[in-house]
């Protein structure tokens, strides 16, 4: 019998711009479907509950989104290690990242769920979470919280499938939670009338479905996929874990800190009412869709810059970057025009409330001031990250999600008077923070002075 194909991909040679279109598009719909999570749950409970459950979900997943991406920060960091060992042909030390990486992140899962749930009084305080959503908002903060381990143990497969070149397999897995989520939030929700509870254990269930069905599928293939899944894999090593934690901790405080700076954006704008609360939610899922489908080329753009940083083809990646702004520019262009011409159809969706229809325009009006940061953002950002300069993505973060997300909010909204279109407005125009210092430091060259990481394994 011949062996089996290996899941790992050489990306040090072919195509660049068909390698990364073919590597992008299963990765636009893997985070797609990733967001449709949370998506489905506020259009079915917009539609089943009304508009207090609907701010009830959108805030609370605002706060585990910000669990989340601690998580994710350190998954990335495994993931640039996977990608710059794969490229330097080291895997043996690949395997030994992915087993540490494993063991830590469950680890970190169990820790950040006890923080979330000890802690979801004062949490809901600090948000100003409207009276009419508090008690639905805590049901699904209580649900999913307790279920961060399944949510993180996806991101960690899809990381290591990432940083070997694998798009498929992650669309794979989200998909099936995906179709799990939607099935169970009609039937607890619409059908059995759990509220924003029933929307939650869709949700949280649909998320174990992915991440145990990912584990089974990766044991039988596990020849293919290059790790044993032995119990003495997972070992922590000591050496990789403190290069995980060196490149992963910037990491995770850069999504940490964007992550808080939209929770205090959310807090300012709950205070203003119900409905601003709404519609805020409801804005800030279509971005994030948005957001997470333009993410996938930055997803593919990562491991393709790793591996040939790692392989001495400095040429190839700064190219890399290069294709990965067209296709960012292109994507772009096309999200805008949807926006100006069904922005208000959009948001009806997800509401009923014409309050918030009203409202939406405000929202669409002040956020598209952000999109030509991001289309610069999915290139230089993946760049940094690829070549392991996570103290740079560090300093950035905090440059957006705190110095500017949290200053031009309250400059424009309160001290300008500008109201829920300030707020909106001043957290579009943060990305400029990460846009504009990431270009610049990816065209001055100074990065080709680094070390590798392979270099250190």
């Amino acid at each position: 019998m011949s062996a089996p194909k290996r899941i790992a991909k050489d990306l040090t040679r072919g195509s660049i711009p068909k390698q990364l279109l073919l590597l992008t598009l299963p990765f636009m719909a893997s985070n797609a479907l990733q967001v449709l999570y949370s998506t489905i749950d506020m259009m079915v409970v917009g539609h089943y509950v009304g508009t207090p459950g609907l701010s009830a979900v959108s805030q609370s997943s605002q706060i585990l989104n910000f669990a989340t991406m601690i998580c994710f920060g350190f998954s990335n960091a495994g993931q640039v290690l996977i990608a710059q060992a794969l490229g330097a042909g080291k895997k043996k030390e690949m395997n030994r990242v992915i087993g540490t990486m494993f063991s830590l992140l469950v680890i970190l899962a169990l820790v950040l769920s006890g923080v979330v749930l000890s802690l979801r009084h004062w949490i809901m305080d600090v948000m100003h979470m409207p009276v009419e959503s508090e008690a639905y908002a805590l049901d699904y903060l209580i649900i999913c919280g307790a279920g961060l381990v399944f949510t993180a143990g996806y991101n960690m497969v899809s990381a290591v499938l990432r940083g070997m070149g694998d798009s498929k397999r992650p669309f794979l897995f989200i998909g099936i939670a995906s179709a799990v989520n939607l099935v169970l939030d009609l039937l607890f929700t619409g059908l059995f009338r759990w509220e924003v509870a029933g929307a939650a254990w869709a949700t949280i269930i649909g998320q174990a479905v992915s991440f145990l069905f990912s584990v089974f599928y990766l044991m039988r293939r596990k020849e293919a996929f290059g790790f044993d899944f032995k119990k003495e894999s997972f070992r922590i090593d000591g050496h990789y874990t403190k290069m995980i934690a060196a490149l992963g901790a910037p990491m995770a405080i850069q999504s940490g800190c964007i992550n808080l700076s939209m929770l205090y954006v959310n807090s300012l704008i709950n205070s203003i009412d119900v409905v601003a609360s709404a519609t805020f939610g409801v804005g800030g899922r279509i971005d994030d869709i948005i957001n997470k489908i333009s993410q996938g080329i930055q997803f593919a753009t990562l491991p393709m810059i790793s591996q040939n940083i790692a392989a001495g083809k400095k040429d190839r990646a700064v190219r890399t970057v290069h294709w990965s702004w067209i296709y960012s520019g292109i994507l772009t262009a096309v999200c805008m025009i949807v926006y100006v011409l069904f922005g208000k159809e959009l948001f009806m969706m997800f509401s009923d409330d014409p309050l918030v229809h009203e409202q939406s325009g405000d929202f669409v009006r002040a956020i598209l001031w952000m999109f030509p940061a991001l289309a610069v953002m999915r290139g230089s950002g993946a760049f940094i990250q690829g070549i392991g300069n996570a103290k740079l993505s560090m300093v950035l973060a905090l440059l957006d999600g705190v110095v500017l997300r949290i200053g031009l909010s309250w400059l424009l909204g309160i001290a300008m008077g500008l109201g829920f279109y300030g707020f909106v407005l001043g957290y579009g125009l943060a990305a400029y923070g990460c846009a504009i210092p990431g270009m610049i430091y990816f065209l001055s060259g100074i990065w080709k002075k680094r070390r590798t990481l392979a270099d250190e394994m």
